[in-house]
């Protein structure tokens, strides 16, 4: 078979766990659109189906095993090539392809850029394909008009809970000049949204400046023609300092918005887990947030069912969660996972009563976030249009909300509205305690 041949083959990609796996498909799926292929998103349809996988926690590879599975279904009607990447085969490469002999070829995070070179060999094909230097173009599979931008790789900080410094290596700062010039092709491309994403936003910089850049970067990147909003995901609260503080305050395309994974509160916990901020610190962050950017918008991620966590413990982050009031919270289970050193800590608690507490904790920021949501009411907002549904109704987001992870706002009008612009509406009322009702002014 010739390149010309091969090159006729559709391929499918289906993405798995966070954002920053997101990117990688995206780039994955621009090399092979370069190279020639044809990109599906019809499984059924595809005679190469590549998986990116996640492996971070017990529901991530049960996830990816399912859907590995799934896909193995389609070897039956058009599917000649089945390949594995990403986190599961980095970390289970021995047990994956002894459990899995449907799939034909297995990829690490580390391999992923030979992934031409393995299509060429599984057909027996001898193109000349070297290993692909990692793409600024991608294959978008969000919405047009926002993207992610992986400004780094990996993680040094070493949780007691995590596996990426082991799946993903240690932390690794994208170059400046690189990120523009990704942000500017995707700003041509009509992205008006970025949002950064790393396992540690704010160590941005560290390792290849020897400082922390990341303010650097958003000056630069705010500089970027089209670009309207930039917005900052997993900011490690010991990182969040006043230059940076001052520039989300001063800067206008920076959202007022910041996630800032805190993962608990109780002092006793957060010590265990080796993260390295404490219940005063938190509290005293936030406060400085506030008081410099009184509007902004606070995420933030809780792990329940830690080794250790009684009821003492919970008490205080639950208390936390009262008083502070933030605006976003994700409640996790905690996951034993091998290898970490909060596999080896004693004490560990009862799934029961792990998941019983995320219950008991999502209820109580319901209410929290009902209440927040009714003081909205009478406000206006600038608003991006993010899908249209029935009954001329559109679904929109403000600044103070991410994609895919917080709330939105239904507008309903007869005017003609587009995805991806931008407007203007007030607040009318609250739907279901988490979103908003609103109406275009």
């Amino acid at each position: 078979m010739e390149k010309s041949e091969l090159i006729k083959k559709k391929i499918g990609l289906v993405s798995l766990g966070c954002d920053k796996n997101r990117v990688d498909s995206e780039r994955i799926l621009y090399s092979l659109k370069t190279f020639g292929f044809t990109i599906t998103s019809k499984p059924d349809e595809a005679n190469i189906l590549i998986i990116n996988t996640c492996a971070f926690i017990e529901p991530a590879r049960k996830e990816s095993i399912d859907t590995i599975l799934e896909m193995a279904q389609f070897k039956e009607k058009n599917c000649e090539k089945l390949i594995v990447v990403g986190c599961l085969p980095q970390k289970f490469y021995n047990e994956v392809v002894e459990a899995l002999p449907e799939v034909d070829c297995f990829l690490g995070v580390k391999n992923e850029k030979n992934i031409l070179k393995t299509i060429c060999d599984l057909y027996n094909i001898n193109c000349c394909v070297n290993e692909v230097k990692t793409p600024l173009n991608r294959v978008l599979s969000t919405p047009n008009h926002y993207a992610f931008l992986k400004i780094a790789e990996g993680c040094s900080n070493h949780c007691a809970y995590c596996t990426i410094p082991e799946i993903r290596g240690e932390y690794i700062s994208e170059p400046i000049e690189n990120l523009i010039q990704e942000a500017t092709q995707l700003a041509k491309n009509g992205v008006s949204e970025l949002i950064l994403v790393a396992q540690d936003v704010t160590k941005y910089g560290i390792d290849i400046y020897k400082k922390f850049a990341l303010v650097d970067l958003l000056q630069k990147l705010s500089q970027i023609e089209g670009i309207i909003w930039i917005r900052l995901h997993y900011c490690y609260p010991e990182f969040i300092n006043n230059e940076l503080i001052n520039e989300i305050k001063n800067n206008p395309k920076i959202c007022k918005y910041i996630e800032v994974p805190l993962q608990h509160a109780d002092d006793k916990i957060l010590k265990l887990m080796k993260r390295a901020t404490s219940y005063e610190q938190a509290i005293s962050l936030i406060k400085k947030l506030r008081d410099n950017i009184p509007n902004i918008a606070i995420r933030t991620s809780f792990i329940l069912g830690f080794p250790g966590e009684t009821e003492s413990e919970y008490k205080t982050l639950k208390n936390f969660i009262t008083t502070e009031k933030l605006d976003h919270i994700g409640f996790f289970v905690f996951s034993k996972e091998k290898g970490t050193d909060a596999e080896k800590l004693p004490n560990q608690v009862n799934k029961k009563t792990a998941k019983k507490r995320v219950k008991e904790l999502s209820i109580l920021q319901a209410n929290i976030v009902e209440q927040k949501n009714k003081e909205k009411i009478g406000k206006k907002l600038k608003v991006v249009c993010e899908n249209k549904l029935e009954n001329n109704t559109y679904l929109m987001r403000s600044e103070f909300n991410s994609p895919n992870v917080d709330t939105f706002i239904y507008v309903n009008t007869e005017k003609v509205l587009e995805i991806g612009q931008y407007y203007n509406i007030i607040v009318t009322n609250v739907l279901d305690k988490f979103d908003l009702i609103g109406e275009l002014l």
